[in-house]
């Protein structure tokens, strides 16, 4: 994600999932019309929003938060966000990532075994899902689909 005079930072309080507790995370956003409180989510939330990079959101200032704080998603790009895990200790996250990224798929990392994925509208996640699927059964890895757009979903089945 590259800084520019268009981004600002938002924050978004959510109940996530995977830690099982309530999380604050501060996202880089590109700014639509900010008069509005228009912004386009411009990286990938790492613990299950329910949005995605690419989404375009409103936010207001929040006194209690003191910062631009996210309300809900008024447009939503059709990307999907993947979350993986990472099981098997022999394997090099970056080199997933890698194999992931050849596909299309954009991820961020937080911290050795975790990271997120964003399947962007235009591909098709069948093969994904289908790579994904293979090293969750042998044991590799754990994956969960805390955004997945109804293009995404339909490509799966």
């Amino acid at each position: 994600m590259m800084q520019s005079y268009n981004s600002e930072k938002i924050l978004v309080r959510y109940f996530s999932d995977v830690l099982d507790e309530i999380v604050v995370e501060t996202l880089w956003t590109e700014i639509i019309d900010a008069e509005k409180g228009l912004y386009k989510i411009d990286n990938i939330p790492f613990y299950g929003p329910k949005f995605s990079c690419g989404d375009i959101v409103y936010a207001e200032y929040d006194n209690y938060e003191e910062r631009l704080t996210f309300r809900k998603v008024v447009e939503p790009s059709g990307n999907s966000t993947i979350q993986i895990i990472l099981i098997d200790e022999n394997l090099d996250s970056q080199d997933l990532r890698d194999e992931f990224k050849d596909l299309g798929c954009e991820s961020e990392g937080a911290g050795g075994n975790y990271f997120v994925m964003e399947i962007p509208f235009e591909k098709n996640y069948n093969e994904i899902f289908i790579k994904l699927t293979e090293l969750e059964n042998n044991g590799t890895i754990g994956f969960a689909e805390p955004v997945i757009s109804d293009k995404h979903y339909s490509e799966k089945l």
